[in-house]
């Protein structure tokens, strides 16, 4: 998924603020939030590694992100960029109710083509 990971698992704030097209400063805020909630660990001048903590939640976004955006381009026919993009969006605003229920519903639709 990241290709500017070093071979330590570390990255660098200069390649998270070129790969999201935002500033550093902006990086090194969000960073000392995750930071602080035990996502992360953050050497200045050297690099970003994420936590075992950190690990579990990016592996949850990325669930999720994969999941919506293949039900939106794959099951409503959205274009792959804007659901990429919308994707992107929703993964961090639903609640984990409201995802279980659409994996659920989804899983259940997919059964019945299926048959």
């Amino acid at each position: 998924m990241v290709s500017f990971l070093s071979d330590e698992g570390e990255v660098r704030v200069t390649d998270i603020a070129g790969r999201l097209k935002v500033s550093k400063p902006s990086v090194l805020s969000a960073l000392k939030v995750l930071e602080g909630q035990g996502c992360l660990e953050h050497q200045r001048y050297r690099g970003v590694r994420l936590t075992a903590k950190g690990a579990v939640q990016a592996a949850e976004i990325r669930e999720r992100h994969d999941f919506l955006t293949s039900f939106l381009r794959d099951t409503l026919g959205v274009n792959p960029e804007t659901a990429e993009k919308d994707a992107c969006k929703m993964e961090h605003m639903l609640s984990e109710e409201t995802f279980t229920k659409m994996k659920k519903f989804f899983r259940k639709n997919a059964k019945e083509k299926a048959k």
